[in-house]
């Protein structure tokens, strides 16, 4: 298939390109950047003026509920809603039914999303046996089969030891491992970010020091084994600032931050609404501001979903019994818009944080636009907006932003050359 691009404004950090111009796809490749190549005839054409061209999105963690959670979502639904925020690579986290420790279960995850077609999907494999922190998954086979880096998720490792040996031997192997760091005594129990709002509403807070605590551990084993790391879902303005000590040593390290973590507070938790509960939790003003500050001076690299769909069922109870997740992966681009609209980033750094940042800190093969490379785009309307909610292809509604007035529509995703989503 032949599709020409014109006229839109392209801009691919990963290459310092911003300028308007045309982009040309053959057999699923980005054949040409402005100039037509020699004998190439569009089969498709698409008027782009007034639109931003850019390398498609890439999250690094959404939560696809295939196989084990089917009344959540499936692989296709909830890849079909990334590509409708203008994702085109995603990575999906172990916590499924089968845990993904096995091949077999990777093996199943990649031929689903090859068949639903709407995005890539690099699985993220188990780092211990169901997830128990007690012995290793089978590293290799599964790095073999396609993940692309290994995690525990929240589950911690009761043993430092053990898990000093799983780093060291993920270091063997040149296997990236990615740090969920929550330490799970301080957090036991804890429904809210520890401070005046949890207490005002009678909530169980989670510490700072939470974060803090285990992210200090993690930090300096990863200097010990030599181990890449990277560490996702940072809540805590502190937190950031041990990260950005470590890069500062040196150490291989990058960090990414839930959308929603930039744009909420704890005090969105005043009127008890279940939509709003997360794990780890919405922390403070200060804290936010300080993830913002840390997104802007690099030190977090990649903006994420965060992704998680459950059933209506799952956010009726009271809050306290109710399942912690956003659904947001559908407004992934929208939401990260608004940043540019405060005035926090200009829309390059906003896309750098979106595409090359993410794609960079696990070396996935995606996140630009380079002259025969897989025609991965996205085409949005800056100047439009997209009402949260009014079409929705995930199975789960469990989002606060819906009802609201975002910046920004996406109006086409390409994956390979070929139009996976349009508005």
């Amino acid at each position: 298939m032949r599709i020409a691009i014109l006229g839109a404004r392209i801009i691919d950090p990963a290459n310092g390109l911003d300028q308007v111009a045309d982009l040309y796809i053959d057999s699923g490749k980005l054949a040409a950047i402005g100039q037509v190549p020699a004998g190439f005839a569009a089969e498709q054409t698409l008027d782009a003026r007034g639109l931003v061209a850019a390398p498609g999105l890439v999250d690094l963690s959404a939560a696809l509920r295939e196989p084990g959670y089917s009344r959540k979502g499936n692989i296709a639904s909830e890849t079909l809603a990334a590509a409708a925020g203008g994702v085109t690579s995603l990575c999906c986290p172990p916590l499924t039914r089968p845990i993904l420790d096995t091949p077999a279960v990777a093996e199943l995850i990649l031929d689903r999303a090859r068949e639903a077609g709407h995005t890539r999907v690099f699985p993220i494999g188990a780092l211990s046996r169901d997830l128990a922190g007690e012995q290793l998954a089978e590293l290799v086979a599964l790095r073999d089969t396609g993940c692309v880096a290994f995690g525990n998720g929240l589950n911690n490792f009761r043993s430092s030891r053990t898990l000093r040996r799983a780093l060291e031997y993920a270091a063997t192997f040149d296997l990236q491992v990615v740090f969920n760091s929550q330490d799970a005594d301080l957090a036991e129990g804890g429904l809210a970010h520890e401070g005046p709002t949890a207490s005002f509403l009678g909530l169980a807070g989670i510490p700072e020091t939470a974060e803090t605590v285990a992210l200090s551990r993690d930090l300096l084993l990863v200097e010990q084994t030599g181990v890449r790391a990277h560490f996702s879902q940072i809540t805590s303005a502190r937190g950031a600032e041990l990260i950005a000590q470590a890069q500062a040593r040196g150490l291989p390290v990058t960090a990414d931050v839930a959308m929603y973590q930039l744009l909420l507070t704890d005090e969105a938790l005043e009127g008890f609404s279940s939509l709003y509960h997360v794990q780890p939790p919405l922390r403070s003003q200060a804290d936010r501001d300080g993830l913002r500050e840390a997104l802007k001076a690099g030190v977090i690299s990649a903006i994420a979903s965060h992704h998680q769909p459950h059933e209506r069922d799952a956010k009726l109870a009271p809050f306290a019994a109710t399942e912690p997740g956003i659904s947001s992966v559908e407004l992934l681009l929208p939401l990260a818009l608004t940043l540019v609209e405060d005035g926090l980033l200009d829309l390059p750094t906003l896309l750098a944080r979106l595409t090359c940042g993410p794609a960079r800190a696990l070396r996935l093969p995606a996140g630009q636009l380079s002259i025969g490379s897989a025609a991965d785009i996205v085409l949005f309307d800056p100047q439009g907006s997209t009402e949260a909610g009014q079409t929705w292809h995930s199975r789960g509604r469990n989002c606060p932003f819906i009802g609201q007035q975002l910046p920004g529509a996406v109006r086409y995703t390409l994956l390979d050359g070929r139009i996976s989503y349009a508005r």
